[in-house]
């Protein structure tokens, strides 16, 4: 067969829709066309391929084998043509980017640096979706996401941005106050406890961080919880506690000394921030401006905190 003469798209359509329902009502109920005109298609395209596609029983319909073969082929395909579609609005609309990343990141780090990219690409809008689920690139309206994990992102493009480590944090004035000698003086302050979603296991809770120092009598798992690392940090800020803190989450209030860490203890952790998208959105200009741009301003975030570790001698 030719492979550029192709069965009509409307017959496809009309098969892959009845074949994920199994029921030809509703796949005419979610293409907006009578089960008629669905019979209709899925007859014109078995004519077409001169087989049938599916076996009619009593208790309803069944895929033959030659469409249960095809089936995962076209509904792939069907998923490439709505990343291209919406490639070409985009293309066409090329002011707007949609960046997808977690609500804390978003406000502890990437808005903050923002607008030097908006001053660098006034033709480009961006805009930002904080939440933390996962983004189904196929239906075309996130262009890139930032994402906090360990990096395997199959089918997608995948930029690691920046290592993570985790330090205790406090405000400057609860420290004046009831001031930090020993590890063993945890037991007269509040311990706040970061409580996101992250499933990293080398991240340490308060309890992993005092075991591994040999701090046995300070109960770990007292003190508020917050479910968004955000939220721990400026909970800190307000003087409600000690936090173990994301550093790079926590930079910007230690820098302007909002925050101080009382002990100078880093603990690394597995997971890191990915840049993430699909290959073909790559392609786009606003993708490809803000990825060197993202990536000019994870170095210099690197080179301002290596000069930092130099000069605490860490």
């Amino acid at each position: 067969m030719d492979r550029r003469r192709l069965p009509p798209l409307n017959a496809l359509r009309a098969f892959e829709a009845a074949a994920r329902h199994l029921n030809f009502s509703r796949a005419a109920d979610e293409l907006s066309v009578t089960p008629g005109a669905v019979s209709q298609q899925i007859q014109n395209l078995e004519d077409y391929i001169g087989a049938a596609l599916f076996k009619r029983t009593p208790k309803g319909l069944l895929l033959t084998d030659a469409a249960q073969i095809a089936l995962p082929a076209l509904r792939e395909a069907f998923d490439r043509l709505g990343e291209a579609a919406s490639m070409l609005t985009a293309a066409v609309d090329g002011r707007r980017l949609t960046v997808s990343v977690a609500p804390s990141f978003a406000a502890k780090w990437l808005v903050p640096r923002l607008g030097r990219f908006e001053t660098a690409h006034p033709q480009v809008d961006v805009w930002v979706s904080a939440g933390m689920e996962l983004v189904d690139f196929a239906n075309g309206e996130v262009d890139v996401a930032i994402r906090y994990g360990g990096g395997r992102y199959p089918g997608l493009e995948v930029h690691r941005l920046m290592r993570e480590s985790v330090i205790a944090v406090a405000s400057p004035e609860m420290m004046a106050s009831n001031a930090l000698n020993t590890l063993e003086d945890l037991k007269h302050h509040v311990l706040l406890h970061d409580g996101s979603p992250d499933a990293d296991e080398s991240c340490p809770d308060w309890s992993m961080w005092l075991a591994a120092r040999g701090v046995k009598d300070i109960d770990g798992q007292r003190g508020p919880r917050f479910n968004q690392s955000s939220l721990v940090i400026e909970a800190a800020v307000q003087g409600r506690g000690i936090a173990l803190a994301k550093r790079t989450l926590a930079q910007a209030d230690l820098d302007a000394e909002r925050l101080v860490t009382p002990f100078e203890i880093s603990t690394d952790v597995d997971f890191a921030y990915h840049l993430v998208y699909p290959k073909a959105k790559g392609r786009l200009p606003q993708v490809k401006a803000f990825v060197t741009w993202l990536t000019d301003e994870v170095k210099m975030h690197e080179d301002f905190l290596s000069r930092l570790d130099i000069g605490a001698g860490i």
